[in-house]
């Protein structure tokens, strides 16, 4: 099952109010509802802004924990009510959110408050006006398909240099950048070799190296910060969910049955490496000086940087994970279906 898909599946089967389903309330109009069902929400993702741990997760629900994820509260201001799928911050105050309908949130509050930079519709007409540019016909074609369907575009991933440089990507090859934080946005489509328009799930940087991945198999790199994109031939034809690099500059890609390859060589040869849980990946993140690997059967597991030896911990009983973390005093936060799980702090697992 796709992360597209996986994501649209949870909205229907957690309690979606009726006037959501039914399309009767403008999502990016809709404020985030406030209450204590909020605390109940589908979590898609975690991340650290300083000490506080902030989820984002259905229904634009944002929650924050400054007891390292022993207790969460709902951020005051979303303005939008569509299901958050990524979240990032760059120091203690500064972080962007991703979504569905193509949605880009800004925080410059530790995720208190949030603020839309950048919607599906933008985003398509931003897509439009490029292809123009570009004179380029089957592309125009394209972004013209994307101006008429709206905001049905979900964003997946993105990733942030500093408070200024970032890129997002989602479904369909959508992919967009920016240079001023997000006070003005760039279509990036043209730049990556994706003609079929596959959907990009997730993304990875390691200094001026950019990769992408996506679904069937799709691998692409930059070598230039993002300036230009060019596909790699990757070590299998299923969907890659998460990727990372670790600080060595080691690429790790891991997605479909728990599969996970690693580069030493940024992305010209790959080699398997050895997951003991056949369980579909759907987060994959350097933390604590460790490595995290979040999986669809509620599953975290663990490994140290030098080597990979995976050390797997139950988590959920059996809901999907999607993310996972450490908070400020070492505890690992992981975050999917059941919502948020601190487990107790412990030291880095071995690398032999």
């Amino acid at each position: 099952m796709n992360k597209m898909l996986y994501g649209w599946l949870l909205a229907a089967c957690c309690g979606l109010p009726p006037a959501y389903a039914a399309g009767s309330v403008d999502v990016l109009a809709q404020p985030a509802l406030q209450g204590p069902q909020a605390l109940r929400a589908v979590l898609q993702d975690v991340a650290r802004a300083g000490a506080r741990l902030v989820a984002v997760g259905e229904r634009g629900v944002v929650l924050l924990s400054d007891d390292n994820g022993t207790s969460w509260r709902q951020a005051s201001a979303v303005p939008v009510s569509v299901s958050l799928t990524a979240v990032q911050f760059v120091d203690a105050r500064n972080g962007w959110a991703v979504g569905h309908a193509g949605v880009v949130l800004h925080s410059e509050d530790a995720g208190e408050h949030w603020s839309l930079q950048l919607d599906g519709k933008r985003a398509a007409a931003l897509e439009v006006q490029a292809a123009e540019a570009a004179a380029d016909q089957q592309r125009m074609a394209g972004a013209q398909r994307l101006l008429d369907d709206g905001a049905d575009k979900p964003l997946l991933a993105l990733s942030f240099t500093d408070a200024r440089n970032g890129m997002v990507v989602g479904a369909y090859g959508l992919a967009m950048g920016t240079a001023d934080g997000g006070r003005s946005w760039q279509s990036q489509m043209g730049q990556l070799p994706n003609g079929r328009g596959l959907h990009l799930y997730a993304l990875a940087r390691h200094d001026n190296q950019v990769y992408v991945a996506g679904e069937q198999g799709l691998l692409l790199r930059s070598q230039d910060g993002g300036g230009h994109f060019q596909a790699l031939q990757g070590p299998y034809d299923g969907s890659y969910f998460a990727a990372t690099v670790l600080p060595g500059g080691r690429l790790l890609v891991g997605g479909l049955r728990g599969s996970l390859f690693a580069s030493d060589d940024g992305g010209d040869s790959f080699q398997a490496l050895t997951n003991p849980i056949p369980a579909s990946l759907n987060g994959l993140r350097v933390a604590g000086g460790q490595l995290l690997l979040a999986n669809q059967a509620g599953m975290l597991l663990r490994s140290g940087l030098d080597a990979f030896v995976a050390h797997p911990m139950t988590v959920s009983a059996g809901l999907p994970l999607t993310a996972a973390t450490i908070a400020a005093d070492g505890a690992i936060v992981a975050v999917g279906m059941a919502g948020a799980r601190r487990l107790a702090p412990s030291s880095s697992p071995s690398t032999d």
